[in-house]
């Protein structure tokens, strides 16, 4: 079977993840729901048992090191060969991994979100596809204010300390540079219909190829 790696990247709350589930939910819609699979590189975070959880809040998340990038490139090229993963999941009120995995099996095509998946030279390499969801840094901050307040138990202080101190300064030193690497920009957050439907079209026509069995 062969497998189309697709990358949905952009600054945090620039709605890269409303962009890949509309993609994914609306194409299952079409076909069966085990021909499209979804990886998230908060996922891929390291793993920070090992340290208190003062220093673990004190982490640089926004950073490229902060990321199990070698681990994703495995992941990926496991599926690519038709292998199941072991997919890590992230616990954000302990700020380290938790001890769920997802089982997740190959399909004709993976789509991947995350903040940094175009800053990795290594990583690109294993995308078919790349889309960087374009999103002003004003809109960015109100949406994270209000994901990480509701939905992650964080202080509005927190979240504003967060933003001024590493993820606004490392959105302009790797994330934003990292955009020209992309085939796709895309404008307007994650609800730009025109784009969604580009990039279901170029989807679509992977989907609808025949599986290729080799003997």
């Amino acid at each position: 079977m062969t497998i189309s790696v697709i990358a949905i990247a952009g600054a945090s709350a620039s709605g890269k993840t409303l962009f890949t589930r509309t993609v994914a939910q609306e194409l299952c819609d079409e076909f069966s729901v085990d021909s499209l699979v979804v990886l998230e590189e908060d996922g891929y975070y390291r793993d920070q048992s090992h340290l208190p959880l003062k220093i673990r809040e004190q982490t640089n998340y926004d950073h490229p090191r902060a990321f199990e990038h070698e681990l994703l490139i495995e992941h990926l090229t496991q599926l690519k060969n038709g292998n199941a993963v072991e997919v890590p999941t992230y616990d954000y009120e302990t700020h380290t991994r938790s001890d769920k995995v997802r089982h997740l099996k190959p399909a004709k095509v993976v789509l991947v979100e995350g903040i940094l998946l175009l800053a990795d030279l290594a990583l690109c390499q294993s995308f078919d596809i790349k889309v960087f969801i374009d999103t002003p840094l004003d809109i960015c901050l109100l949406r994270r204010i209000e994901r990480d307040v509701n939905e992650r138990g964080r202080s509005l202080q927190s979240v504003a300390k967060q933003y001024e101190t590493t993820v606004r300064p490392m959105y302009h030193k790797f994330i934003e540079p990292s955009k020209p690497r992309a085939d796709v920009v895309v404008t307007g957050g994650g609800k730009n219909r025109v784009a969604i439907e580009m990039v279901k079209q170029s989807i679509r026509s992977r989907l609808a190829k025949p599986t290729v069995i080799s003997n």
